[in-house]
């Protein structure tokens, strides 16, 4: 395994299913070592690109704890551990989460409160929250669903300085938004901020975000390991813009059909990976939509030929 630098790609795991729908667990095994085979610094499991919403609690600990042992110790792994349930619930299925061997546990910022519910009622879920997990190492993610709660700079600085919050996966898709995230949390022990939206990776990186975890990274991870290790290279300033554009490119091939699509590329490149999803609520991967994944695929290849590939440095 390569060892990278200080930014780093934390992989939204993808969760592959058997014909009959159960977890293909030789599958998963397969996926972690192809996450740290490519560099990623850090494994996010049980997410949404894990079709968290579609696993029951015991799939989830089970799941999580394969992960666990199959790393072991490696890199660090989080995973999420709120879901609709009352506040109390969402609580102790934390610790049960924490109790497989993880770094920290994920709450879903959509799940502390309502969507009609008041940023002073979000604030004092979290709150109790924290009071509630006593000394569970926690983290924040923009889940899209059910719906989206972005948390509030101050209010993630005010968190972070407990030195109980180690991530937060930012997905406000507003660089002013990140910046002031970023220094609300500046000199806070062990917390990093991870950017989801790859329209402005770059950037995000520049402005000391602690790394990228993004769906992108489940079709072409090296790539993403390679921006967070060159972002910031003078020599490198030409290969950096170009990947930053495929990524802009392309993004709307990389999430129509999703997980599935990503799937799909995998197995295309060779890994045992089904390409199944017990996901209803997102598009059908037709005959066009596998074209377009193939031909992502091509110019991906031209894309790692013209930089002189993407494991080098």
């Amino acid at each position: 395994m390569i060892v990278r630098n200080d930014k780093k790609f934390i992989p939204v795991m993808l969760m592959p299913f058997q014909e009959d729908g159960a977890i293909d667990y030789t599958a998963l095994a397969e996926l972690v070592e192809y996450y740290l085979d490519a560099g990623a610094g850090g494994l996010f499991a049980n997410c949404l690109s894990s079709e968290m919403f579609n696993l029951s609690k015991e799939e989830m600990l089970k799941s999580v704890s394969f992960i666990v042992e199959k790393v072991n110790g490696r890199v660090p792994i989080v995973a999420t551990g709120t879901f609709e349930d009352s506040l109390e619930n969402q609580a102790q299925f934390v610790r049960e989460i924490y109790a497989t061997g993880v770094d920290a546990v994920i709450a879903i910022t959509g799940l502390l409160a309502k969507e009609d519910d008041s940023e002073e009622t979000f604030r004092r879920n979290v709150e109790n929250l924290l009071e509630w997990t006593a000394d569970v190492p926690l983290g924040f993610y923009e889940c899209p669903a059910p719906y989206k709660r972005i948390i509030q700079p101050e209010f993630l600085g005010q968190l972070a300085k407990t030195g109980r919050i180690k991530y937060h996966k930012d997905t406000s898709l507003d660089m002013r938004s990140i910046e002031a995230k970023i220094r609300e949390t500046a000199g806070c022990v062990d917390f990093g901020l991870y950017d989801a939206y790859m329209a402005h990776a770059v950037d995000s990186l520049k402005a000391g975000s602690a790394g990228l975890s993004c769906i992108q990274g489940n079709y072409f991870p090296e790539m993403i390991v390679w921006l967070c290790d060159n972002y910031n290279r003078v020599d490198k300033q030409h290969a950096v813009a170009q990947v930053q554009s495929f990524l802009i490119d392309h993004m709307e091939v990389m999430h129509y059909a999703y997980p599935t699509s990503a799937k799909y590329v995998l197995h295309k490149l060779g890994y045992t990976i089904p390409v199944r999803s017990r996901r209803k609520d997102i598009e059908a991967l037709d005959e066009q939509a596998q074209q377009n994944l193939e031909m992502l695929m091509e110019k991906y290849d031209r894309l790692k030929v013209e930089i002189g590939g993407f494991l080098c440095g």
